[in-house]
């Protein structure tokens, strides 16, 4: 006869990991045979059996506080005992688990798909078994999605690694005006805001700190020129935007509720005024038009522009033009 293999020794936490990541990987595999599951985990094959042996007399208690069939955990132990396979044919709580909607894996498998359009998180292994688990986790199939890199992602990967280097970047910068003119800057800071990133650096051209929209910077270079302005010797507000002599104002009315969200847009001391059941009106500061179509289009129901005239036709033609490219 045989010798039994001895199990490693595990402490009593390690088996309990490993019993935990144990039981979601044989939902994921519908029939499985021991040595793989050990190839797989890094143990002995009778380490396995163990465990499996162990999850086939573990359950939760039901109404009657004892412990019925329905209650257990059950493998096919013929399979198991006869040809060393591992399969679930009962499973106990894991299966009456809130599950995501569909909508909602959608969503967040979009979100994955666009960290996977990133440079630097491209071909991750993890995101998409992450994003193969939702789809199967789900209440019903998820919808077909899919996320297109664009130019600004190369850019943000760009910017990021002058950043980590330390070194300056060249790049044609269009304005709101849409006049394109070339910078060299020393990045301090990449952020995001909404839909959003942005560039916080020392631009040689102005002379002073500016913050940089990534969807009009184009032709960025990564030049071998150490940065000569450091985030430490400039001030870097907490807000991303700072007010301005050149910034336009604009009033609103907007719903109380969603006064947080426009909180870098408030000048200090503007005042507030009631406007109707659960909405305000107040002043915000922008610094042009285009960036406000933005902004108030992410608000779609919940804020209005009131005046100036120029400031809410510049948003009405932006939403028309929107709604006619869905007609076409």
């Amino acid at each position: 006869m045989a010798k039994r293999a001895k199990a490693p020794a595990f402490h009593a936490q390690d088996k309990l990991a490993f019993l935990l990541s144990l039981v979601p990987y044989l939902m994921d595999h519908d029939r499985v045979r021991v040595p793989e599951v050990a190839k797989h985990f890094g143990v002995e094959p009778e380490f396995v059996r163990d465990a499996v042996r162990l999850i086939g007399v573990s359950g939760v208690p039901g109404e009657t506080s004892q412990y019925q069939h329905e209650d257990l955990f059950d493998i096919n132990w013929d399979a198991f005992e006869e040809d060393d396979e591992i399969v679930l044919t009962n499973l106990v709580a894991i299966d009456e688990s809130p599950r995501f909607s569909a909508r909602e894996a959608a969503a967040l498998i979009a979100g994955l798909q666009y960290l996977s359009s990133l440079p630097e998180n491209a071909d991750r292994a993890a995101i998409a078994s992450l994003e193969a688990k939702l789809s199967r986790g789900s209440s019903s199939q998820p919808s077909p999605v899919a996320v297109e890199a664009t130019e600004t992602d190369a850019t943000l990967a760009l910017l990021r690694e002058s950043v980590e280097k330390g070194v300056q970047v060249e790049f044609d910068y269009s304005n709101s005006a849409g006049h394109a003119e070339r910078r060299k800057v020393d990045p301090l800071r990449v952020e995001s805001m909404d839909a959003d990133w942005y560039v916080r650096a020392w631009c040689h051209l102005r002379r002073a700190v500016r913050t940089f929209r990534l969807d009009r910077i184009s032709n960025p270079v990564l030049t071998d020129e150490p940065i000569t302005t450091h985030a430490k010797d400039v001030s870097l507000p907490d807000t991303l935007f700072e007010s301005s002599a050149d910034d336009l104002l604009v009033t609103i009315e907007v719903a109380e509720s969603a006064l947080p969200l426009l909180a870098d847009y408030v000048p200090d001391g503007s005042t507030l005024s009631r406007a109707s059941e659960g909405r305000v009106r107040t002043t915000i500061r922008v610094t042009h038009y285009h960036g406000l179509k933005r902004l108030i289009g992410s608000m779609a129901g919940v804020a209005r522009v009131l005046e100036p005239e120029q400031a809410r036709a510049a948003v009405a033609a932006w939403a028309r033009e929107g709604a006619a490219r869905y007609a076409d």
